[in-house]
Formats: C-alpha cells, structure tokens, sequence
C-alpha cells in the first residue's frame, strides 16, 4: 500500500514537518542565534563595528545608505550600523543588572514568605500590591527626572518597580513546592529551613526563575528604551537605541533606518527572549522534579 501527500482542495501537495522534528526547534534556533549575535554586540561593540561609532562628520549628516554606510549616517554624520552595534551593550547591560536584582530581592521575598507564611507572607504581599498599585513609567519619569539620574539610576528604579512581579511568580511556584512530602521529609529530618530553601525548594523552581529572569529582561529593555526616548537617563550623544528611535522619527523621509534599525533591533531581541521565557515556563510545567 502506497502513502500519498494529502493535498490541497487545487490538487496541490502540501508540506508536512518531517516526522521525528522537534518542535519549536526553529524558534528556539532562531532566538538562541539572535541571542549570541546580541551578546557578541555587547561584548565587543566597538571591535566589531565597521566604523568609529563617535567619529562625526557634519558633512555627511543624515544620509541615506551608501558610501561605505550600510544604514547611512545621523544627524552628526555617525554610522548609524556602528552606532547600533555599540548601544546594544547600553541596551542589555542595565536591563541585565535590573533583571538580576529582580530575581534576588525579589525572589528571596517570594520564596521566604511562601515557606514561613503567616503574618511574613501578608506583609510581603501587601508590599508588592503597592509597588503594582504604581504607574511605574510615570514614577521613573518623576524620580529620575527630579534627581536627574544617569544609567544607573535608571537601573535602580526600574528594579525596585519590577520586583513585585518577581514576588508573585516565586511565591506561587514555592507555595506548590512546600505542600509536597518531601519538604515535610526534610524538616523531620532535622534540616534547617534555610537549607531546605536552597537545597530542595530552590533546584525544583529554578526553570520559573530563569524564565522570569529573561522577562525582566524584558521589561527592563522596554522601560530603558521609552525613557532614553524622552531622553532621561542616557548621556547625549551616547549609543542608545531609544534615543537612535527619538532622533529618526524627525528623519524618517531622508534616512529611516535611523530609526527603523533600532527599533527592529529591540523588537527582535525583546520577542526572542520572551518566546525562550515561554518554552522555559512550558518546560516547568510540564517537569515536576523533586529532589
């Protein structure tokens, strides 16, 4: 008996995966490669440029792509390529602190108040209710603003306002980790609660921790772009994608990829690490491990 393809209501064949594929290994493919071309920027920005990124010629302002200028030049006549090139290490380095604070104020909170309970776990609680009660980008604008911070500022403030997210993942995945056996195994068997955190909590949510680590990310990349769009917390003139988007939108009809380059450059990296926090938080959920 001979298999045929099923085809299409025009007698067309159509295309199945092959059998055995992976799936989402295209995706997952395609947001690891966007990641390390990511990392590779930030790592060696200025090595890998084809230009000086700060070298300015006023002549040659705001042109489009040509004359050794792949993505044409900015209002200082910089290369808008290398430019891009060396503000991904500013686009990633404070959204990567801010995402590590996240994960360790914020999930030491949730992880403490989920095990103790009680009155530790309410106050918690109520602590993260008021940090979302916050319109976070409009308390970043006030706070950074007023005490005219720079990028570490920036850094500060977005993790303090980030944290209550991180509160809430970890307290609901540790919540689901104490109720079973085994942490009642352990305390019976005279383990310290600390150690029990760290020794059998923590390895059985890590998955959740790496996978809201890269959403902080995330949201840290977003908040730090729309303030250096406002132009709060970036120096002038420095590598910025944010402010690469502020200063193309007056530009988009002489040389758009000013600002169209940044923008696909953070819409990318944004969806990628997203897309990898999602498989993560399929991952988790579909293993239940119990050390």
């Amino acid at each position: 008996m001979t298999l045929t393809p099923p085809a299409t209501a025009a007698g067309r064949k159509v295309w199945r995966p092959a059998r055995g594929m992976p799936r989402g290994a295209l995706v997952n493919g395609t947001a690891i490669t966007v990641f390390v071309l990511v990392a590779a920027c930030a790592l060696a920005g200025e090595l890998i440029a084809p230009h000086d990124p700060m070298a300015q010629n006023p002549l040659t302002g705001v042109a489009p792509p040509g004359d050794g200028h792949l993505l044409g030049t900015d209002v200082l006549g910089r290369d808008v390529l290398s430019l891009l090139v060396a503000g991904t290490r500013w686009a990633i380095l404070g959204p990567l602190v801010v995402a590590i604070g996240c994960g360790l104020i914020g999930g030491v909170l949730g992880m403490i108040g989920a095990y103790y309970g009680g009155a530790l776990d309410s106050a918690i609680n109520r602590f993260a209710d008021l940090i979302y009660a916050l319109p976070s980008i409009i308390v970043a604008i006030v706070v950074v603003g007023v005490i005219d911070g720079g990028y570490w500022t920036v850094a500060i403030v977005l993790t303090f306002l980030s944290i209550a997210y991180q509160i809430r993942i970890i307290r609901s995945v540790t919540l689901a980790q104490v109720t079973l056996p085994y942490i009642e195994a352990a305390r019976t068997s005279g383990l310290s609660n600390p150690r029990t955190m760290l020794a059998h909590v923590l390895p059985n949510i890590v998955p959740t921790v790496v996978a809201t680590f890269l959403l902080d990310i995330v949201t840290a990349m977003v908040g730090y772009a729309a303030l250096a769009f406002l132009g709060i917390g970036v120096p002038p003139g420095t590598p910025n994608w944010g402010s690469m988007i502020a200063t193309g939108q007056t530009y988009l009809f002489i040389n758009p990829w000013l600002a169209v380059a940044p923008a696909i450059a953070l819409i990318s990296t944004a969806t990628c690490a997203t897309l990898l926090g999602d498989r993560l938080h399929e991952a988790a959920g579909r293993k239940g491990t119990v050390r």
